[in-house]
């Protein structure tokens, strides 16, 4: 459904995959897969995704939390307003 991959010039990566599932299940009820993720090679420091047995979450360094997944548009907004607020854009 949607691919992007961007790298900073200080070398820290941006990437972000959404897959559309052929059906929604009790895990994913909205029907997608995804992983967003902000961090440097073998080094993540922001991440959003909904791994089978987890559900929808979120991570920030060592942290782990539910995330309350709404929309696409939603989540790519709250994750890059992470992405900012870490690399001090905002």
């Amino acid at each position: 459904m949607f691919e992007d991959r961007s790298i900073y010039p200080d070398g820290s990566i941006l990437e972000m995959r959404i897959w559309r599932l052929p059906e929604s299940d009790a895990e994913r009820p909205h029907g997608l897969k995804y992983s967003l993720f902000y961090g440097r090679e073998g080094q993540r420091i922001i991440g959003y995704d909904n791994e089978r047995g987890k559900g929808d979450h979120r991570h920030y360094r060592e942290r782990e939390e539910p995330y309350a997944f709404s929309t696409v548009e939603q989540m790519v907004a709250d994750f890059l307003d992470d992405v900012e607020r870490e690399r001090g854009e905002t």
